[in-house]
Order: structure tokens, then C-alpha cells, then sequence
């Protein structure tokens, strides 16, 4: 029988009782030779890479099916799916702002400026273009429309017939209703398929704002 490993026992002085703990290796995790993680990134030095397709594709589907468990229906799913992409939205709103030049970051203030972070600056940090359109709705003042030919999300997502009114752009739409909540703009987003012969995909994300946007929107429209 080998004999139970010897137990050093650490130096008196605090500063080497500290260098010794720091050199001590943790099971599990793993440090490059410089010692530094991701957190000690600069946050511009990543701004123009871009993630593997097939690994989007490979997490995304995971996140599909972890929200999938428990639902009582395609609502209960996208629901659950927007949750997801909300807390992105308002990382993302200070992480984008924080890119701007120095002139430009500034929190938007105005509805038509916000929508238009969203469809161009946000658009292109997630997908590499901006947005297919923007229109404000005829009918109801306090909704806006953003449409999306053909979303990334959707590309590797196989719904089956009985879920087909199903829509993965929830997630997406979780992130626009988190930059647009960051921003001090409380607004519900939903996704709703709108596909057509040429793009059987096309998705438009209805952002319906509260009503004391709309209030601030006109006094502040009262006051130029």
C-alpha cells in the first residue's frame, strides 16, 4: 500500500504564502503560459472576427432544445427563446456603444435613432449586414416593423410539420427587446414569419413600444 502524499505546509510570510497559493494548480482549469484569460482582452481587439457557422449552427440547436423542455406549446417556446436573447441584447447595447468613436457614443435618445442602431450597427455586429428594412406601421403609431429576408437563425433549424408556425427569430428578438429596454425604450419585439416565393424565410420583427415612449417622443418633438 503507497503512502499518503506529504502535505507542505506554507511559508509564514503572507506574500509568499500568497505567490505559493497563485502557483498551485486548480483541477479542471487551465491558464496560457502568460497567465491572462479573456477577460483581460482588449474589447476592440475581436470587434471584426466572426464565429464558424457550424459552430453557431451546433449551439444554437442545443439552445433550441434545452428551451424546447417543459413547453406547453410554440408560444411557451418562443417565449422562452426571446428570454434567452434578452440578456444578450443589453450586453451587447453597452458593448457596441463602447466601440463607437468617442463623438458617436452616446445612448440614443430618440426612437428613429434607436431603430437605426438596431437595424445597422447591431444588425451587422450579429450578422454581418444590416437589416432588410425598416417601416413604421400604418395603423398603430407605437409599432415599428424590422424585416429580415432570410435569418441566420433559421438556416440550420428543421421544424417538423406540427411545429411549423414555430419561429427561432424569437431569440433574436429577445436581443432587440434588450437593447431597446437598455436604452430607457420599453418595447415588447416579436418575430413573425412572413415568407414569400422568393424568401420563404423572411421574418419581421413587430416592436411595439409602451406608452410612455410614445409621451416622451412627443414632448421631446414639442421642444425643438
Amino acid at each position: 500500500m503507497s503512502a499518503p502524499p506529504s502535505i507542505k505546509p506554507l511559508p509564514s510570510n503572507p506574500l509568499q504564502q500568497q505567490q505559493a497559493v497563485q502557483r498551485t494548480p486548480t483541477a479542471g482549469l487551465r491558464y496560457p503560459s502568460n497567465r491572462k484569460t479573456i477577460y483581460d482582452r482588449n474589447l476592440n481587439r475581436s470587434r471584426a472576427s466572426e464565429l464558424n457557422r457550424a459552430s453557431f449552427a451546433y449551439l444554437f440547436g442545443e439552445m433550441v432544445s434545452y428551451a424546447q423542455r417543459r413547453v406547453t406549446g410554440i408560444q411557451d417556446l418562443e417565449k422562452r427563446l426571446n428570454a434567452q436573447g434578452y440578456p444578450l441584447g443589453i450586453r451587447l447595447l453597452d458593448l457596441l456603444l463602447y466601440r463607437e468613436p468617442p463623438r458617436s457614443a452616446h445612448r440614443p435618445t430618440r426612437i428613429l435613432p434607436l431603430l437605426q442602431f438596431i437595424t445597422t450597427t447591431l444588425w451587422r455586429h450579429l450578422f454581418g449586414r444590416p437589416a432588410d428594412a425598416l417601416e413604421r406601421s400604418k395603423d398603430h403609431e407605437d409599432e415599428y416593423m424590422i424585416s429580415d429576408n432570410d435569418p441566420l437563425v433559421n438556416q440550420y433549424i428543421s421544424v417538423p410539420k406540427e411545429m411549423s408556425q414555430l419561429n427561432c427569430a424569437a431569440y433574436v428578438a429577445g436581443i432587440v427587446e434588450g437593447v431597446c429596454d437598455g436604452t430607457g425604450f420599453p418595447a415588447r419585439v416579436t418575430a413573425h414569419g412572413v415568407g414569400t416565393e422568393m424568401w420563404p424565410g423572411k421574418t419581421v420583427f413587430l416592436i411595439k413600444f409602451d406608452m410612455e415612449v410614445l409621451e416622451r417622443e412627443a414632448f421631446l418633438e414639442k421642444g425643438k
